[in-house]
């Protein structure tokens, strides 16, 4: 069934409709809430929270943005909340981007340690910079859907998407010249 006929019927109040719809997005959730927050536990109370304030609210969501793009404000501000409650620096190292499988080991490890220091460089960005970068590479937003979704200026979009890259950038070639800054 199409979104947009899923989306009727759950908000004319077919629970089997909303059902599917929630499972159709709930692995968008977790990866976002993961990569916002860094670990499995908070990401995965944080999907929770998402499901069910979309299962609450679905009602209120009008077609004047994407549907997806109104579940990753939800998701987006669950997150930054946990996280600023926490006020703590997070740490994925025991986690893993899914990456395709390569069948040269040498490759494969070449691969998995570029991905830990990824890893370590996103954890490390400020929550705003962080939130841009998972809205915009995993989550694959445009610039207009990520500002709709945190309620920024398109402009604002665009230069937190710019000095997080810079950032990145400095984190990724501070790892590679075997110094980390702290």
């Amino acid at each position: 069934m199409v979104e947009a006929e899923l989306i009727r019927r759950a908000q004319a109040g077919d629970r089997e409709s909303l059902i599917e719809l929630l499972r159709s997005i709930e692995n968008s959730v977790y990866r976002s809430a993961f990569y916002i927050l860094g670990n499995e536990q908070d990401a995965l109370d944080a999907s929770q929270e998402t499901l069910i304030r979309v299962y609450q609210k679905i009602h209120l969501f009008q077609e004047k943005a994407k549907f997806s793009t109104w579940v990753q404000r939800i998701v987006s501000n669950i997150c930054m909340d946990k996280f600023r409650s926490k006020k703590e620096t997070i740490s994925i190292d025991e986690h893993e981007l899914a990456l395709p499988v390569i069948n040269n080991v040498e490759e494969e490890f070449l691969l998995n340690d570029l991905t830990h220091e990824v890893h370590q460089a996103v954890a490390k960005l400020p929550e705003h910079y962080r939130v841009v970068i998972v809205l915009r590479y995993l989550q694959e937003l445009s610039y207009q859907e990520i500002a709709d979704t945190l309620e920024l200026p398109l402009n604002t979009v665009k230069s937190y998407l710019f000095r997080a890259r810079q950032q990145l950038q400095e984190l990724l070639y501070d790892y590679q010249e075997g110094g980390v800054k702290g």
